[in-house]
């Protein structure tokens, strides 16, 4: 195989247990709340607290690879992320379940950006969507075994077990990264910004813990408020101190690049959304439907399935149409099928279920590729490690605005049907307002230049008027 397609798939170890993981733990969520003596709107905490660890750690990521070597790095995060696995799995408290999830956050924020470094420093510009591709095909098999996987072990053994799943996954990626990947790094990089570092990391943590804690069980909402203000204001002086040096962690003039920008900002408002899903979905299936964790499991798996179908063929839409088609049109079709979700009684057929989350996980993954690429698609090579620590930032961000957004929601419509517990008919509202959220996002991919990312889609200008390559 060639070393250009053998590159993404050792990277996508990183992606596969982050997916496994992410997925696992949202359908066995009921469970482990059930065992912990938690409410389940309660363990929102334990999946952002992942969040907040990347937010604080993302941005020394690209410092770390340039200073240390993408190869070492992404070797030492895949060993964290393995040993918080561990310290999940024993955890005995709530308190102790979120602090390993920090844990293994810590190694998810060097992992997941280090191995996208990798994969941009070391594949032609030209290839990077067909790389992109390869890259998430191998990563999304754990989505797709995730649910069913994890729901299984849910049902007849016990949801600690799960945990143990990426231990010879990390081992495997150590080995093969070990064996065929360069340790590439940026030469003459600055001194890390100690200043920008504090002020953005503690910043963006405080901001996400102000969005995830508020609510029922958890802190009172006047100090996630409080919280989340504080975060806003060092966020605030982040970006007044970014400007003043020359180096700084998180380097907020890429935004002067338009197509960085509507990929940055049309991305979050995207992923506000569909970050909501995995969060949503299985509370509705196994708390509002009465189904267990293995068949709650053998439903979801089918968006996973729907995005692996599209991934082969993202590059050839793209290179027909061009981003800023797919990106506008594409968005609203994957927002109406996150819509129709919501939708879902527990008199739906099951077959109407499947094929719903199915063409939906196509449209979601063929917008996810489209953002993922279309974002650098202006970067100079010299400054791709800044680009992808800003992106993982916002990412994160995202998925965590998502959550809390969703969970908000879902309180809130409870609350107001005066039961106290959980039901079906609460959770249309929670998916219908993040579906809006989501379809927003084309607003901004409009602003895109009818031309944008052509060389990445694949993509010819001949007199103002983009053609696609012939094979």
């Amino acid at each position: 195989m060639r070393r250009e397609r053998l590159i993404p798939i050792i990277v996508a170890t990183g992606l596969f247990m982050e997916n496994t993981d992410s997925t696992v733990i949202a359908t066995s969520l009921p469970a482990i709340a059930a065992d912990l003596h938690q409410d389940p709107i309660a363990l929102k905490l334990a999946l952002t607290a992942y969040l907040v660890s990347l937010a604080i750690f993302i941005p020394v990521s690209g410092w770390m690879a340039d200073r240390h070597g993408a190869r070492t790095v992404f070797r030492a995060a895949l060993g964290v992320f393995m040993a918080g696995s561990l310290a999940c799995a024993v955890a005995g408290s709530l308190e102790g379940f979120v602090a390993a999830r920090f844990f293994q956050g810590m190694g998810g924020a060097m992992m997941v950006p280090v191995g996208r470094l990798l994969l941009l420093r070391s594949v032609p510009r030209s290839e990077i969507v067909s790389a992109m591709a390869w890259l998430t095909i191998p990563a999304l098999i754990g989505p797709v075994l995730g649910p069913p996987l994890g729901g299984f072990i849910t049902t007849y053994f016990h949801w600690r077990w799960i945990f143990f799943i990426n231990l010879p996954i990390g081992f495997a990626g150590i080995v093969l990264t070990t064996l065929f990947i360069a340790n590439v790094r940026e030469p003459g990089r600055a001194p890390l910004d100690v200043a920008g570092f504090l002020l953005s990391g503690f910043g963006l943590a405080f901001l996400m813990l102000g969005l995830s804690t508020g609510g029922r069980h958890l802190i009172p909402l006047g100090v996630s408020v409080g919280l989340g203000a504080f975060g806003a204001v060092l966020v605030g002086l982040y970006a007044i101190h970014s400007g003043r040096i020359a180096a700084p962690l998180l380097d907020l003039s890429l935004l002067r690049l338009s197509t960085f920008t509507a990929g940055l900002a049309g991305g979050l408002l995207f992923r506000v959304g569909v970050g909501a899903v995995p969060f949503l979905l299985p509370l509705m299936l196994q708390i509002g439907f009465g189904l267990n964790p293995l068949h709650s499991g053998l439903l979801t798996f089918a968006s996973a399935a729907g995005a692996m179908v599209m991934k082969g063929l993202a590059s050839r839409v793209l290179r027909r149409f061009g981003f800023r088609q797919v990106l506008v049109w594409n968005g609203l079709v994957a927002s109406a099928f996150l819509a129709g979700t919501g939708l879902f009684t527990p008199a739906t057929p099951v077959a109407v279920i499947l094929v719903v989350l199915l063409v939906g996980g196509c449209f979601r993954s063929l917008e996810f590729t489209s953002l993922n690429t279309i974002v650098y698609a202006d970067v100079p090579t010299e400054r791709m490690s800044a680009a992808t620590s800003l992106v993982g930032v916002v990412q994160q961000l995202a998925v965590s605005t998502g959550i809390a957004l969703g969970a908000l929601v879902l309180e809130t419509t409870s609350h107001l049907r005066m039961k106290p517990d959980l039901s079906a008919g609460d959770f249309w509202p929670a998916f219908l307002v993040v579906a809006v959220v989501s379809a927003s996002s084309s607003l901004l991919f409009r602003r895109l230049h009818p031309d944008a990312g052509a060389e990445m889609a694949g993509r010819v200008v001949i007199r103002g008027k983009p053609m696609a390559e012939s094979a």
